[in-house]
């Protein structure tokens, strides 16, 4: 059965993909196999930490009108894509001359390590490539890889991956654990509770060995039978809990905590609020396999859409999930303002997984979101 939590599967995949790709370089490895220095994650943090207080986002600070963190700015008044050695980047960080040298010694930055200098070297000579942040990369389906390891210990794609990387240290897949602890972890897992007795009973009833990797003997029917059974068992207890009604319960409790579900207001006095019909729309739609743009659009707008079904119109109570003062001196003004940031904030979060809470004050410094954003974004909620 294919479930809507697959996006949650999906960002742990993409964890544990580019860990998996991930590889130290080793000074055997001839040139051509060497990967391309990545800005993002190698020279960026090194920029960040000592060069952009002066010469990055922040234009109230900036010297010299130069930008490192924009390719545009940086190439090529400072960068020579390809000749490092003579780029004024690399002359100023190297220079001993206390009127060259960068950072400043009055500006009391650390200055660039031997080791700094070298990868910043290496990314020049590779072109001075500025790749985007991951989280602005559309992802792409990356080729499997080939494991040493016998085929019959990969039961899905993913764990070729996984074996590739532990392959890298020596190791390898822990053997499976026995069917009773196989069953707890699933239904923890799947839907928060234990099996009842009769449930561990009956999966127990089907012999041992659930892992494929157990060829069945040569000539064994019998074998192979008994293999197939346990595997049907097995995605049986799957399906069925999947079916079951805690499931939706189970997968609702992270979606609430993250839209910050409560049945009390939060603030002055905790006063009641009535928002569970909310809370049933969430288990439902786990439960129902709703689609993940329809659930989205529902809950920012659902009362909004043409003819909205009562499902439609509660699923926008998303909106209400905010601290609300009853205080009798506040201002009405100030907390509209208030409410109109709160669910900018909350709603960029959670759908756009972006912070943009510095732009309520000023344009962001390391993301694509200007203070205009900000309260462009806040107008859609104008009429909440």
């Amino acid at each position: 059965m294919c479930r809507f939590p697959r996006f949650t599967l999906l960002a742990l995949f993409a964890v544990l993909l580019a860990t998996s790709l991930v590889k130290p370089l080793s000074a055997e490895e001839p040139q051509k196999s060497k990967p391309q220095i990545s800005f993002t994650r190698q020279i960026k943090p090194i920029l960040s930490n000592k060069c952009f207080v002066c010469h990055g986002p922040d234009e109230k600070e900036r010297k010299a009108e130069l930008r490192l963190d924009i390719r545009d700015e940086a190439v090529p008044s400072v960068i020579k894509p390809g000749d490092s050695a003579h780029s004024e980047m690399v002359v100023r960080v190297t220079s001993d001359d206390p009127e060259l040298k960068m950072p400043p010694v009055k500006s009391k930055r650390p200055v660039l390590t031997a080791d700094e200098i070298a990868l910043i070297r290496k990314w020049i000579d590779q072109g001075a490539v500025y790749d985007a942040h991951w989280s602005y990369v559309k992802p792409t389906r990356p080729a499997i890889p080939t494991i040493r390891s016998p085929q019959s210990a990969i039961r899905n794609p993913i764990d070729a991956f996984l074996l590739a990387r532990l392959e890298e240290k020596g190791l390898s897949f822990a053997p499976e654990a026995d069917k009773r602890t196989l069953l707890r972890r699933l239904n923890f897992d799947v839907v928060g509770l234990p099996p009842t007795p009769q449930e561990l009973n009956e999966f127990l009833s089907v012999p041992p060995s659930l892992h494929p990797s157990v060829a069945p003997s040569d000539g064994k029917d019998g074998e192979t039978e008994r293999r197939r059974d346990e595997e049907n068992a097995y995605e049986a207890a799957v399906d069925r809990l999947l079916a079951s009604k805690h499931f939706g319960e189970r997968m609702a409790m992270y979606w609430l905590d993250v839209v910050r579900y409560a049945d009390t207001g939060g603030y002055h006095s905790d006063n009641h609020r009535d928002v569970w019909l909310y809370r049933d729309y969430v288990i439902d739609a786990f439960n129902s396999n709703k689609p993940f743009d329809q659930f989205t659009v529902e809950q920012l707008a659902g009362d909004l859409l043409p003819n909205a079904t009562g499902e439609q119109r509660i699923a926008s109570g998303f909106n209400r999930l905010l601290q609300t003062t009853e205080e009798g001196g506040a201002q009405p003004k100030e907390y509209t303002a208030k409410y109109a940031a709160d669910r900018v904030r909350n709603t960029a979060a959670i759908f756009l997984a972006s912070t943009m809470g510095c732009c309520e004050c000023h344009s962001h410094k390391f993301d694509p979101f200007t203070q205009k954003d900000f309260y462009r974004f806040a107008a859609f909620f104008g009429d909440v």
